[in-house]
């Protein structure tokens, strides 16, 4: 050899052994007992069935795993039934990958299909991927529905849901809540989706960062059916996706955007002129929303919109002017953090008399909403019913007044850090709703306080059933007082964290009320005692159902009274006051009551001889809250909770 290519060395052609030291990754065979080599006729295939090793090819069982996926693709949409296909799926991620993806118009029209789809039922049974791989229920209008939250949030979740409901209609209703995984839904989940579930009628996306325009666009070019999506804090979806939905999915109803900052007057204007069939519009925190998205979706939704709620959105008074005017079907209105929008705003909505239909209205934290302005929303909408204002700060006396006394028809009203408002404008609103105000509530006011001069005459509120102040420092026994003469129908009272009223003021109000409560919550009203309990247990105690006395001076005497009057109490709260072990006695030592819940949490004077007591109510206890009770201990806990198996017990 080596005088036959001229060159010194040792016989041997490599002397240091093979050039190649892995066979397997060459693509040059050396040829035994020759002198030359060639490469091969053909490049070697490591996925073929041969192996070399150790000197010698090993032949290796074929498997189909050696075939392309264009290849995998075709079987599977051959596949006679949607159970068998379910079945493929279970086999690797890679065919679940496949099988997800193959649309329903790319499947193989045969009989035997159709055959096997209408038996199939379930594929737990034998195998298959089952859409219960996730909690699910089946909604009252029939359709499927799917939810998937945090770390269940998947691509390989979605895909086994889309293969597990294909054959079953495909599903209806999807909902998905992410969370920062690295392992969250993306595009090839929402493809899945798309391919196995055409029928989808409503898609809520939360919190989903790896989600982008594609993956959406997928969801707009094939489920056609869309009518609700909610979208809320995926900030990757721009108007690119709005704009295929406007395209794909022209029977869209509802629409809710929160929180998506790279969504703005584009698509909102496609989704109008291509869906006219809208009837809920929420959107929220997304700035580059303004006046010509909003615009465009009130104008050409006119007779079909019902719902309308804009939060933190640089739109101006000319969104509210288009709401005043093209609002025919609107009843239900929220406006929220508009800084933009000033008192013309609110006043040329009112007197756009478009707002006929309008029923409840709410606005938080808008600086337009003042007298004047709310008082013209008042006149122009006369079928409002429920008003709620929260955090006007320029709100008077003088507007609530004569707000309530043009919305005719104004049957809730609800305050809420409205400091501008006095006991005065309180009363006259009361007076002045007229005769169908059901229900007031004022919350965290702080301009309330006790006047014993300047009310005015004071008339009953004879359609009144529900009264709530909470927080309000400066309402104090003079205004219960006066509030005693005028409610002889409630039957709910809620006066919470209310300091400076005491029995005197309690007492009358209860005593006036003639129809009997249902529901009384005096949580935080520190200074009333067992006097308001016991009044309360005698006039009350045939109709009442819930008492909360949470931090109220009250003793056992208390519990000795409503043990023997209050038979129909499914709820009671003696949280944080000075009960002992006779106390809960009492509750079983008469005829016991038919309690449901009960909350004795921070009574630090019940302890572990309360237990048996507490044992007699197992038949209808459900909900025991002992949070806090020092005196008890664990292991008496945890024998009441083998009695109480039924009962929910926090300790």
């Amino acid at each position: 050899m080596s005088k036959l290519f001229a060159f010194s060395g040792s016989d041997d052609f490599c002397p240091g052994g093979s050039i190649y030291p892995n066979l397997k990754e060459s693509n040059l065979f050396l040829y035994p007992n020759q002198d030359v080599y060639f490469p091969p006729c053909k490049r070697y295939r490591v996925s073929s069935p041969f192996v070399f090793a150790g000197g010698k090819f090993e032949q290796k069982k074929p498997s189909i795993e050696v075939l392309p996926d264009e290849c995998l693709f075709e079987i599977f949409r051959r596949l006679p039934g949607g159970q068998e296909r379910s079945t493929s799926a279970c086999v690797s991620k890679r065919w679940l990958t496949l099988v997800s993806n193959i649309h329903r118009d790319e499947i193989s029209d045969n009989k035997t299909a159709q055959a096997s789809d209408l038996e199939y039922e379930s594929t737990d049974e034998k195998g298959g991927v089952s859409s219960e791989d996730v909690d699910s229920d089946v909604e009252g209008d029939g359709y499927l529905s799917r939810s998937l939250d945090g770390k269940k949030a998947t691509d390989v979740r979605l895909a086994s849901i889309a293969v597990g409901t294909a054959s079953r209609g495909g599903l209806g209703k999807l909902f998905i809540r992410g969370s920062k995984s690295r392992h969250g839904v993306t595009t090839v989940g929402l493809r899945a989706i798309s391919c196995g579930c055409p029928s989808l009628r409503v898609l809520s996306l939360w919190n989903l960062s790896s989600v982008g325009d594609e993956g959406l666009c997928e969801i707009a070019n094939r489920c056609h059916q869309l009518e609700k999506l909610d979208l809320c804090h995926c900030p990757s979806i721009t108007d690119k996706s709005l704009l295929a939905v406007a395209k794909g999915c022209s029977n869209l109803t509802d629409l809710t955007i929160e929180g998506c900052a790279k969504i703005g007057n584009e698509g909102l204007q496609a989704i109008a002129r291509s869906c006219p069939n809208l009837k809920s519009v929420s959107i929220k925190d997304c700035p580059l929303v303004g006046d010509q998205g909003v615009v465009s979706l009130l104008s050409s939704a006119s007779y079909s919109l019902t719902k309308v709620k804009l939060q933190a959105l640089n739109i101006t008074d000319v969104s509210l002017a288009v709401i005043g005017h093209y609002g025919k079907a609107v009843t239900d209105l929220s406006l929220t953090s508009l800084p933009n929008v000033s008192e013309k705003g609110f006043w040329v909505m009112g007197n756009g008399h478009g707002l006929q239909k309008l029923k409840s209205f709410r606005v938080t934290s808008c600086r337009g909403a003042t007298d004047l302005g709310l008082e013209a929303v008042g006149k122009g909408c006369p079928n409002l019913k429920q008003l709620c204002l929260s955090k006007c700060p320029f709100l008077s006396d003088k507007g609530l007044s004569s707000l309530a006394k043009a919305a005719g028809s104004l049957e809730c009203l609800q305050l809420e850090e409205c400091h501008r408002i006095t006991q005065f404008g309180f009363f006259c609103s009361l007076i002045n709703c007229g005769a169908k105000l059901k229900v007031i509530s004022f919350a965290n006011c702080l301009g309330i306080k006790d006047l014993n001069s300047g009310l005015p005459p004071l008339s009953p509120c004879e359609s009144l059933r529900s009264l709530s102040i909470h927080n309000c420092p400066g309402f104090g026994d003079a205004s219960l007082f006066a509030l005693g003469k005028l409610c002889p129908q409630l039957q709910h009272l809620e006066l919470c964290g209310l300091h400076g009223i005491t029995d005197a003021g309690v007492l009358p109000l209860l005593e006036s009320c003639e129809a009997g409560l249902l529901k009384v919550n005096l949580s935080g009203c520190v200074n009333l005692s067992d006097k308001t309990v016991q009044t309360i247990s005698n006039l009350h105690g045939w109709t009442l159902e819930l008492l909360n006395l949470d931090s109220c001076k009250i003793s056992d005497v208390s519990l000795v009274a409503i043990a023997e009057n209050c038979q129909l109490l499914t709820d009671l709260d003696i949280s944080k006051c000075t009960i002992t072990d006779s106390g809960i006695a009492a509750l079983v030592h008469f005829n016991p009551i038919n309690l449901q819940i009960l909350s004795a949490s921070g009574c630090s004077m019940v302890s572990d001889k309360s237990l048996p007591s507490l044992g007699n109510l197992g038949e209808t206890l459900l909900g025991l809250n002992l949070q806090q009770c020092k005196a008890i201990s664990s292991r008496a806990v945890e024998l009441l909770t083998e009695q109480l198996w039924r009962c929910d017990i926090l300790f």
